[in-house]
């Protein structure tokens, strides 16, 4: 009797214990600390991110007045200009290309203000910065922003949109007090920016030129030299699979796949990646947008560089670098340039320089004037054999080039610069104050 009694005491605490071990299981509720990301995966940045209206931006504008003509290229005016568009509420766009006769004419019409991209945009990619109506845009390529400032008796403002490369023209329209705000604010006081005039080199195409002299500041940079590891943790897949080794003149960065290669001399950084399929069949918006977001992945952006070009058959896409005061920058060696060409889902090839200008020499900063219009186009028309319909682009600008021999400053200086048959080219001062042809 008393074994039972013992057996079944035993037995019912098991069963407590049961019951309340499994009371716990169904009731436990586990305490986890939230894994902070940032301590387990490091994001590689080289510098800040940048959001589309500081790459892709205007270079200059020009107001066209009663056959007179103003523009600027000052950085801080084109800002105030694309703020104050950012404002307007666009809507109805629509093809216009067939109604316009002559587009360059339309282009450069009284009453207009021209806003100048260095390259064709795709409208998909300033959706950021402008604001439609419309959920659904055309899909389209512009370089030129046309504002009409003419139509303010009217209902609607008219805004364009063209393309002079693609000869194309798409309306839209903003509403008379928009457009009433922007002819108050500058057109009407366009006279401040310096004269221009026109040279037509063809029945499509105009260019404007300053009409005096123009100052300019040359400037003085202490390079500094880029993070070798930081790239490389930036642009393969598995930097711990990496192999580092020195090089004449540089050093290089090698997987199975991909090498990345930095030389000392030019300060140029290059990498390769050779298994990246090239049948890349998207969108001009697709391909401008991931250049921009894979330079964005890692910081890329340690000067001021803007979107230039595009080329949907070469899958390339070209930023370069600008001056403080809104000018582009030249350099023979691709020193003031970044380049991707894309494969179908990886990049393909990324070159860029390795060095920033972060460290201006403010006491080395001098003023110096740069031939009028007149005086250049001038010895462009007394070359041998010069077509002017061959002449795309006649613009200021910098060359940028080491101080001197075995000095590692970098200088920029103001020069003349000219696309002629899909070529640049240079003129330079020489050392009596005339005109000479270069090719640096």
């Amino acid at each position: 009797m008393r074994y039972e009694n013992i057996k079944s005491g035993i037995l019912t605490v098991l069963v407590l214990v049961s019951i309340l071990l499994t009371w716990n299981l169904w009731t436990y509720q586990p305490h986890y600390d939230t894994m902070e990301k940032n301590k387990y995966v490091d994001e590689v940045t080289v510098s800040e991110k940048q959001e589309v209206q500081k790459i892709v931006r205007p270079d200059q504008v020009l107001f066209h007045i009663k056959g007179q003509h103003y523009g600027t290229n000052n950085t801080g005016e084109l800002e105030k200009i694309v703020k104050n568009i950012s404002r307007w509420s666009i809507f109805d766009v629509k093809n216009y290309t067939d109604k316009v006769e002559n587009i360059d004419e339309l282009i450069h019409s009284n009453g207009n203000a021209e806003i100048i991209f260095p390259g064709e945009v795709p409208i998909e990619l300033y959706r950021s910065v402008l604001n439609f109506e419309e959920k659904r845009v055309p899909s389209f390529n512009f370089n030129r922003i046309i504002i009409n400032v003419e139509g303010l008796d009217k209902e609607n403002g008219i805004v364009y949109f063209v393309s002079s490369e693609n000869q194309q023209v798409y309306i839209s329209h903003i509403s008379s007090a928009n457009l009433n705000e922007f002819n108050q604010e500058f057109y009407k006081n366009a006279n401040r920016y310096p004269q221009y005039f026109a040279y037509k080199v063809s029945e499509r195409r105009t260019l404007f030129l300053p009409d005096g002299e123009t100052e300019m500041t040359t400037y003085k940079y202490l390079p500094v030299t880029l993070n070798s590891d930081e790239f490389k943790d930036a642009l393969f897949s598995d930097p711990s699979f990496v192999q580092k080794s020195f090089v004449p003149h540089g050093e290089e960065y090698t997987n199975d796949s991909s090498k990345m290669n930095i030389n000392y001399d030019t300060n140029i950084l290059r990498y390769v990646n050779p298994t990246a399929e090239d049948n890349y069949l998207d969108s001009s918006y697709a391909l401008v947008k991931r250049s921009i977001d894979f330079v964005n992945e890692h910081g890329g952006w340690t000067d001021p560089f803007r979107f230039v070009s595009k080329s949907e058959y070469k899958r390339s896409v070209t930023f370069r670098l600008y001056s403080m005061d809104g000018y582009p920058v030249f350099n023979d060696k691709g020193l003031s340039e970044i380049t991707e060409v894309w494969g179908r889902d990886e990049i393909n090839m990324y070159v860029r320089p390795n060095i920033s200008l972060k460290l201006p020499l403010t006491m080395e900063m001098q003023k110096i004037t740069r031939p009028s219009g007149h005086a250049v186009l001038e010895f462009l028309q007394n070359k041998k054999n010069f077509k002017p319909e061959l002449l795309d682009e006649l613009i200021l600008g910098y060359r940028m080039e080491r101080d001197s021999e075995g000095n590692k400053l970098i200088l920029l200086e103001p020069a003349w610069f000219y696309r002629y048959d899909k070529i640049w080219g240079q003129i330079t001062m020489d050392e009596i104050g005339g005109l000479k042809h270069g090719l640096e």
